[in-house]
């Protein structure tokens, strides 16, 4: 008599298990992960209408280690803090103004950023394949500044939203990305290391 077993799930890449820890490290996750991306928005370059900051380097590490529905669960936890007041967004801001203004397109962008890195680090654009991270980290920042620069454009116009929204970021996006993706290079590299 042939026995046949039953189809097992297929592993799904997340670098720090948090699929499969308890509730309270998930929810543990996610305060260090705020923690983390309010870190990252007090490191700015001021510039008007919108600041240069780490967020979107914060926002797509978030999303390639925590997975995608973590990593979108975090980032909105994080924008819920700066709504309610607390000084986590650039400069030491929060409140629900910053929801409405220039900046309202990239940080309402942060969570799908967040999701399509994690979905991406999922299929395999991981620490495991540096040259897909670098690409993934780019989609997310291109992503966030399509977003972010559609909503500034009914503020004031398609080509200032252009002008201002999008040229001062691109190149400190390449850089974000290749620093996130050499993150999750390192981080693979460690682990493989402690695995031996």
């Amino acid at each position: 008599m042939n026995t046949v077993s039953a189809p097992t799930a297929k592993s799904v890449y997340s670098p720090l298990d948090l699929d499969r820890r308890s509730v309270a490290w998930q929810v543990g996750a996610v305060v260090v992960g705020t923690l983390f991306l309010a870190l990252c928005s007090y490191i700015e370059v001021p510039m008007v209408p919108v600041p240069v900051t780490m967020q979107t380097f914060g926002v797509a590490l978030i999303g390639a280690l925590f997975g995608w529905r973590l990593g979108a669960i975090t980032v909105c936890a994080w924008l819920a803090e700066a709504a309610v007041g607390l000084p986590v967004l650039a400069g030491g801001a929060g409140g629900v103004q910053h929801f409405a203004g220039p900046t309202a397109g990239y940080l309402l962008a942060f969570p799908v950023c967040a999701a399509l890195t994690g979905w991406l680090a999922e299929k395999g654009w991981n620490g495991k394949h540096p040259i897909l991270a670098f690409v993934s980290m780019l989609a997310s920042n291109g992503a966030c500044l399509v977003i972010g620069a559609a909503w500034l454009a009914v503020l004031i116009g398609g080509e200032q939203a252009v002008i201002h929204g999008v040229m001062p970021f691109l190149l400190g996006g390449v850089l974000k990305s290749g620093l996130g993706a050499a993150v999750l290079a390192l981080g693979e590299r460690g682990s493989r290391r402690a695995g031996q």
